[in-house]
């Protein structure tokens, strides 16, 4: 039996639960078709797509574990299923379980306890503007090799705003770049939709083209790639990927099960049981570079039963992954 179909221990789960609180814890492409942009600098081709032996997890997808019981616990669980790497989404647990609030040092040992590494995390575009040799601070003692934001690139829709972020996140990466890190944005549907000045003109390829491909990467939310093709048809996910493999260090591997009466055409779902075309994607992006595949749901704290809630959610969403990527 496999280390993550061992059954789960809800005796060490109902203790490690007992007293903890619920709470909230240069030129543009015209048209649909993908931008295309040259491989990063030093970019070696490999012959991996989505590593088997690296499927990652978004702590955000099991956010209020980590609210309530704690790095410590979560990362034990987390090691025990099988999770080789963690994404970050903010570096705050209870402070009922320290008494205080827990360092970015402490987590960085918690992470070397439990045999995971950190692959990336997302910190908010502000952060990036405001504390952003903090934020490469943190990456680097946590022993990350990127950082990003889930933030659009601007929230105004238009070819010249779109631009002026590009300029802003190439200043950021290059930063990053000096400190050996890779800056990286992650999509969600609106990056897809067209500019409200240019209708012939998508906003993702606006920024792709624009950034330069040696400071600025990207991790795609295949979930959210399919729900902009759905709502701004006309683009292929997997084609930017193809065009575009050294861009892509990391992907947010979320299913989806199609909904008519769901205006984004899916609703969020576990791993393997939705019916995004993720085996049709696997092999359509083609077999250069390594595309890290993170595990993500945004609504995997509401799975029932609770306990393990979830843990539930995440134990069985690995076991389809690795079953999709063996």
């Amino acid at each position: 039996m496999s280390k993550s179909r061992r059954d789960f221990d809800r005796r060490a789960f109902l203790r490690a639960t007992a007293g903890t609180t619920v709470g909230v814890g240069a030129a543009l492409l015209v048209g649909a078709a993908p931008a295309m942009a040259s491989q990063p600098c030093g970019a070696k081709p490999n012959a991996l797509s989505i590593p088997r032996d690296r499927i990652s997890i978004q702590l955000f997808s099991i956010r209020d574990k980590v609210r309530d019981l704690g790095f410590a616990v979560v990362f034990e669980e987390l090691s025990r299923i099988g999770f080789t790497e963690v994404e970050f989404a903010g570096y705050t647990q209870s402070t009922a379980i320290l008494g205080r609030q827990i360092t970015v040092p402490e987590i960085r040992r918690l992470l070397d306890d439990n045999g995971l590494k950190a692959v990336g995390s997302h910190v908010g575009i502000n952060a990036l503007r405001t504390t952003l040799q903090q934020e490469l601070d943190n990456a680097q003692i946590l022993g990350m090799p990127h950082i990003g934001t889930a933030n659009a690139p601007s929230a105004t829709n238009t070819v010249d705003a779109y631009k002026a972020a590009a300029d802003e996140f190439n200043a950021w990466g290059a930063a990053a770049r000096a400190r050996r890190l890779k800056l990286y944005q992650h999509n969600h549907a609106g990056e897809f939709a067209f500019a409200t000045d240019r209708p012939d003109v998508r906003l993702y390829d606006v920024f792709l083209r624009n950034t330069a491909p040696c400071n600025v990467y990207f991790e795609m939310d295949v979930y959210w790639a399919y729900v902009g093709q759905h709502r701004f048809p006309g683009f292929d996910p997997a084609a930017y990927v193809r065009k575009n493999p050294g861009r892509y260090p990391l992907f947010h591997m979320k299913d989806g099960a199609s909904n008519p009466e769901n205006a984004n055409g899916y609703d969020i779902v576990e791993f393997g049981a939705g019916d995004l075309p993720w085996q049709r994607f696997i092999h359509a992006i083609g077999p250069l570079g390594t595309h890290v595949g993170v595990w993500e749901q945004d609504n995997a704290p509401t799975t029932l039963p609770n306990p393990p809630g979830s843990f539930g959610a995440a134990e069985r969403s690995f076991e389809a992954l690795s079953e999709l990527l063996d």
